[in-house]
């Protein structure tokens, strides 16, 4: 059972589960730091550097919030500041929170830290590795899926939709397929509950453009209109 606590020292200030960080201080959002323990498993690039490392037999998922576009070149990872709960490792700690409680199938929260630089802010997550599993991009790459795994998609998404869910960027990276069958949603920076019904078939759409784009871009990418439909009938008649 998760035991959600916050402190502050000087500029920062951390959320945090203590039955995983009795003690955090800020270390533990250094990739480095981990890495001098030997604890390090792993890191991806993207935006910026995503560590993995391992805590008390657990992995973990260590994310530095970071710009895209063209305001990212010029201010990588600095945010205004207009207070803790709108900063976005805030939002996404406590999003993940909440649907971890309601039973969706999304990592753990771990810890976050928002650290003050004037009126800028810089941020951090950690969360919980999805054990076995890795995004759907991938499985398509390597073979066609059965149908049953196209089923899985619709009705996960539409869990989180009959729960007012958003989430900002549903792309068919961010679909991950664990080793028993299960899809996860992953990466809730900028999402949040939305409690319309209007942007729904949109976040659809969003995912469905996601896997044209990837079609058109890999030489071998295993996806038809039928895995669609098969994803849409699982996702039933519009919310």
């Amino acid at each position: 059972m998760p035991n959600i606590q916050q402190t502050s020292t000087n500029r920062s200030t951390i959320i945090f589960d203590a039955e995983i960080f009795a003690a955090p201080d800020l270390n533990i959002f250094d990739g480095q730091y981990w890495q001098a323990k030997q604890q390090l498993t792993g890191s991806a690039t993207g935006r910026g550097t995503t560590y993995f490392f391992k805590h008390d037999n657990h992995e973990y998922v260590l994310r530095h919030y970071r710009r895209g576009g063209l305001i990212g070149k010029l201010i990588k990872d600095s945010y205004f500041f207009t207070g803790l709960s709108r900063t976005r490792a805030w939002r996404e700690f406590t999003l993940l929170e909440q649907m971890h409680r309601l039973g969706l199938p999304v990592p753990e929260p771990v810890a976050a830290q928002v650290t003050r630089q004037n009126v800028m802010y810089k941020g951090d997550i950690i969360i919980k590795r999805i054990p076995n599993s890795r995004d759907m991009f991938s499985f398509l790459c390597d073979a066609p899926q059965p149908d049953t795994t196209w089923q899985a998609i619709g009705a996960c998404i539409r869990q989180f939709h009959d729960h007012n869910v958003y989430h900002h960027d549903l792309n068919i990276h961010n679909v991950m397929l664990d080793d028993n069958g299960k899809i996860w949603l992953i990466d809730f920076d900028k999402c949040a509950i939305h409690a319309s019904n209007n942007w729904k078939k949109a976040n659809l759409d969003r995912l469905l453009r996601s896997l044209h784009k990837e079609q058109n871009k890999q030489q071998t990418f295993y996806f038809n209109e039928q895995n669609w439909q098969t994803l849409l009938t699982a996702y039933g008649e519009p919310a």
